[in-house]
């Protein structure tokens, strides 16, 4: 992924690091994954990935996310 490229976090590959561009899912959804350290600049990993569902690490947690709210999330590369 190109720096300037953005992406969201459910098309990403396992293992990458990416930093949070924006959110564009619900209001509300928007505001759970802010209360979870999932907010603007923010640097998360993609663990893993398989069956509709991610799994990523932000602040040394792991949250586990489905592909609803992972397309919600749009990332760009970490440098």
């Amino acid at each position: 992924m190109s720096p300037q490229a953005s992406t969201t976090l459910y098309d990403i590959p396992s293992g990458s690091k990416v930093r949070i561009r924006h959110l564009r899912a619900q209001p509300e959804v928007n505001h759970r994954l802010r209360e979870l350290g999932f907010c603007e600049n923010a640097v998360i990993r993609c663990v893993t990935r398989g069956f509709g569902n991610v799994v990523c690490e932000i602040s040394n947690t792991r949250v586990g996310l489905n592909r609803h709210v992972a397309k919600g999330i749009v990332v760009t590369s970490f440098e």
